[in-house]
């Protein structure tokens, strides 16, 4: 009996890329974008994306490229048709969510109509929790992965409800809570954000689960006085999301009281990705509300960031 051969499966969104390797389907990945980078085995799988913008420049310029790009028309990412079509692939993975985040669904749909033969096309566009799992569980039907799929999001669920019991058990009272996914301007997290919150303890005071992301002034964060402002700008690990969390605090701007805590946390890990490391996103967001109650945080994920005095910022 001769063996099928393997699926072959280009992902345009590190999400897409994650929840593939989640389900141990890694060996199926043949294309990736030019974000991918987890795990860490994804590493030699061909890129077929760039983008016309520049992550590593400051967020206030790389919130003008990307506003102008969008003003023109023109899409922010390009794909390497060529090398998608050497690739062969079976499945394209695409999202139809945010023409900011990643390929726009239609450029996907029209290339994918070109090749021959035709790969199929499934986008991925989950505005909450529960919207992830499911995408979670679409990925693993095209994939002929169900019973890895079921498994998988058994063991999300087991840790979000481990989460959910501890704090009801003690009882622990919800700090008011405001995400910061971009500082200049500065974005509001959206879509699952305001739900991991909640799941991790918390209650989101400046965005509503689903929503988008949107931009707010500094002065309607204080107005919503929370108890934690978690920084964690799209695209940045830790460590860049605390170089941009120490700006924001010691900016003439920032009206916070000294008693608020500031958290910088790695987004690409856990909230700008929705596929399964948000789990782990709810689980840090926990410690942090809560941490008589879990573990310590890990500093390769988030760091606190102490608010500098005004009299000191203001001699500086």
């Amino acid at each position: 009996m001769v063996k099928p051969r393997p699926m072959r499966v280009v992902t345009l969104l590190p999400s897409a890329t994650e929840i593939v390797a989640a389900l141990g389907a890694i060996e199926s990945l043949v294309g990736i974008t030019h974000e991918c980078d987890h795990p860490a085995q994804v590493a030699s799988r061909l890129r077929v994306t760039s983008s016309l913008v520049d992550g590593a420049d400051a967020p206030a310029a790389v919130d003008a490229g990307v506003r102008t790009l969008v003003e023109a028309g023109t899409s922010l990412y390009t794909l390497d048709e060529e090398r998608i079509r050497s690739l062969s692939p079976d499945l394209i993975f695409t999202q139809a969510l945010c023409d900011v985040c990643a390929v726009m669904e239609t450029d996907v749909r029209a290339l994918a109509s070109r090749l021959s033969p035709e790969p199929g096309v499934i986008s991925l566009s989950a505005t909450t929790l529960d919207g992830v799992f499911d995408d979670i569980a679409s990925v693993a039907r095209a994939l002929h992965l169900e019973d890895e799929g079921e498994e998988l999001l058994a063991g999300l669920r087991a840790r979000l409800l481990f989460v959910h019991d501890t704090l009801k058990a003690a009882r622990a009272p919800r700090p008011r809570v405001a995400m910061i996914e971009w500082t200049d301007p500065i974005f509001a997290g959206g879509h699952w954000v305001p739900e991991m919150i909640r799941r991790a303890g918390g209650t989101d005071v400046i965005a509503v689960t689903g929503d988008h992301s949107k931009v707010v002034a500094f002065d309607a964060i204080a107005a919503a006085r929370p108890d934690v402002v978690l920084v964690a700008p799209c695209g940045y690990g830790v460590v860049r999301a605390t170089e941009e969390a120490r700006k924001l605090v010691a900016s003439s701007a920032w009206n916070l009281p000294a008693t608020t805590q500031v958290w910088a946390l790695d987004g690409n890990a856990l909230t700008s990705r929705p596929g399964p490391r948000l789990v782990d996103g709810i689980e840090v967001m926990a410690r942090i509300f809560n941490p008589s109650l879990f573990s310590p945080v890990d500093p390769l994920y988030a760091a606190c960031v102490t608010q500098p005095s005004r009299a000191k910022a203001a001699a500086s």
